[in-house]
């Protein structure tokens, strides 16, 4: 942990408004609807970095869990 920064995969912290509002207007997945990227979230490893209690950063893999990330 760097001094003021976290990094959890707990999804009951994850800021869907905010992660939703930096991918839908990103290039790879404009326009995507939030309940679909609800759905992608639910079903993918996420890592989300905190600063405080504000979501900074995000990351999701896509995973068997066992042989595929």
């Amino acid at each position: 942990m760097v001094k003021g920064y976290t990094i959890s995969s707990d999804q009951s912290q994850m800021d869907l408004d905010a992660i939703h509002t930096y991918l839908s207007q990103s290039y790879w997945s404009a326009g995507v609807p939030k309940d679909t990227l609800a759905t992608a979230l639910q079903n993918s490893l996420c890592f989300g970095v905190f600063c405080a209690d504000q979501q900074i950063g995000f990351a999701r893999l896509i995973t068997d869990k066992a042989t595929f990330a």
